[in-house]
C-alpha cells in the first residue's frame, strides 16, 4: 500500500475524488445524488489520496472570507481505519493556513465526531441536527 494525498490540479484528479464521494456518500450511505452534488464543486479546492493509482479518500474545502469551510470527507470503507482520513485533514490544515484563514468549519457527521475532536475540532451546535437523514454536529477549529 502506497499511498499518497494530493491538492486535486486536474480535472482528471477532481474527477477521481468526485467518484470515491459517490461510492462512500452516495452508494454506501444512500444520499441522493442532488444532495451530494450541491453545485458548489467548482468554488472549492478538493483533496484526493490515492494506493497507487486507485483513488481511495476525498475532501474538499469551500473558501468564505477568512474561514475555510471542510467538506466530503471521506474514505473507501476498505481504507477506513489506516489513517487516511488523517492524511487528508493535514493537508487541508497545511492548505488552509497557506490561503491565511482563520479558521476552519465542518458538519461531521455523528460517527466522526471523535475523529475531529482527536484534530483538534470543538462541537459548537448546541444539539445534532440531521442533514441527508444523518445526525451531525457543527465543529470549528480556530487556526490563528
Amino acid at each position: 500500500m502506497t499511498i499518497h494525498t494530493i491538492v486535486a490540479a486536474t480535472d482528471s484528479e477532481i474527477q477521481d475524488a468526485l467518484n470515491v464521494r459517490v461510492e462512500v456518500f452516495v452508494e454506501e450511505q444512500q444520499i441522493s445524488k442532488e444532495l451530494e452534488f450541491d453545485g458548489l464543486d467548482n468554488e472549492c479546492i478538493h483533496f484526493v489520496s490515492y494506493d497507487g493509482e486507485k483513488p481511495i479518500a476525498a475532501g474538499r474545502l469551500r473558501l468564505i472570507e477568512s474561514t475555510g469551510k471542510v467538506q466530503r470527507i471521506c474514505v473507501l470503507k476498505e481504507y477506513r481505519g489506516k489513517k487516511i482520513g488523517n492524511e487528508i485533514m493535514f493537508l487541508i490544515h497545511k492548505t488552509a493556513k497557506e490561503k491565511n484563514l482563520a479558521q476552519l468549519v465542518l458538519s461531521a457527521q455523528e460517527s466522526a465526531i471523535p475523529f475531529y475532536e482527536k484534530l483538534g475540532y470543538e462541537i459548537t451546535s448546541e444539539q445534532l441536527f440531521f442533514e441527508a437523514g444523518i445526525p451531525h454536529a457543527e465543529m470549528k477549529l480556530k487556526l490563528k
